[in-house]
Order: structure tokens, then C-alpha cells, then sequence
């Protein structure tokens, strides 16, 4: 293998190790819940779900979720689930 693909890989463990230096900007992504399929997106500054309890609430369990998955890749701005210890949920 080359040196230069040895250091990029190199690196990729490094930032991948560094989650904080990851901010999505935007994102959909489809969620199998228990009753139904649903999509949720997350637009920058806001999250969106096509849940029912997400139209009543503003949240939902979906989006509670995708937030500790993403963990600090999502501006601390944006969170509406628990809050982050130590730049990653507890579980």
C-alpha cells in the first residue's frame, strides 16, 4: 500500500476518534419505530419527524434517539433531547 493511503487511513482513525470535529448541517434518514416507518430529518437548526407525537410535541422518540446516536455532531443549539456529559450521552 502506499505511503500516502497509509497516512490518510491514519488520519481517518484519528478524526473518527474526534466526533466533535463533525457538525451535520442537514440530514434525513428513516426510522423503523415499533408501530410504523417514519422519516425524520434534521435541517441545520431544527428537527423534523413524521410521527404523530412529533406534529403534537415537537419532539419524539425518534428524534430523542437519532440525538444520542449523533451524539456532539449536532450543534448544542439544535439538541432538544437529554443533554450531553462529557461530549456524549450517558447512557
Amino acid at each position: 500500500m502506499q505511503s500516502s493511503m497509509i497516512g490518510k487511513i491514519a488520519k481517518a482513525k484519528q478524526y473518527a476518534q474526534e466526533p466533535d470535529r463533525i457538525k451535520f448541517n442537514q440530514f434525513e434518514a428513516t426510522f423503523r419505530g415499533e408501530n410504523d416507518t417514519h422519516t425524520t430529518r434534521f435541517d441545520g437548526h431544527a428537527w423534523h419527524c413524521t410521527c404523530r407525537f412529533f406534529s403534537e410535541w415537537g419532539t419524539c422518540s425518534h428524534t430523542m434517539a437519532l440525538e444520542r446516536v449523533l451524539g456532539v455532531m449536532i450543534p448544542g443549539e439544535a439538541r432538544q433531547g437529554e443533554p450531553l456529559t462529557g461530549g456524549i450521552y450517558t447512557s
